[in-house]
């Protein structure tokens, strides 16, 4: 099952897209508030700089397990440093670093292709419970 959301200032509707989700594949009351947290930074960091984008959640395999996988994708203006991105207090635009950093925090992988002036495609996962 894939869902595709696409996002132009709706975070609420991706946010609980996300819980809805993670509640159907049984994880946890605290995983699913860090799902749908670390959804929203994502989704927060596309309408701040690239104003629109899509977010996909689907569940598929991830380095031999079966994991919830959230892909936020835009065609903004790019990451042109995506290591510094992932450090706490850094920030291109007026916020306060923490969204990547906090995501990444939030779920058990996170990873970044983003190519400036071209978008970003974040994906990040969760491993599914093993009794889903």
């Amino acid at each position: 099952m894939a869902i595709a959301v696409k996002l132009s200032g709706d975070i609420v509707t991706v946010r609980q897209t996300a819980r809805e989700l993670a509640s159907k594949l049984r994880f946890s009351l605290t995983d699913m508030t860090m799902i749908a947290t670390a959804v929203a930074e994502i989704a927060r960091n596309i309408t701040s700089y690239a104003g629109t984008g899509e977010i996909r959640l689907f569940v598929d395999d991830r380095e031999g397990r079966q994991a919830l996988v959230i892909q936020a994708e835009d065609q903004g203006p790019g990451i042109p440093d995506t290591v510094h991105a992932l450090e706490d207090g850094y920030s291109t635009g007026r916020g306060l670093g923490l969204g990547l950093p906090g995501a990444r925090r939030l779920m058990d992988r996170l990873v970044i292709d983003s190519t400036p002036g071209q978008g970003t495609l974040v994906e990040m996962w969760k491993w599914v419970p093993p009794d889903a």
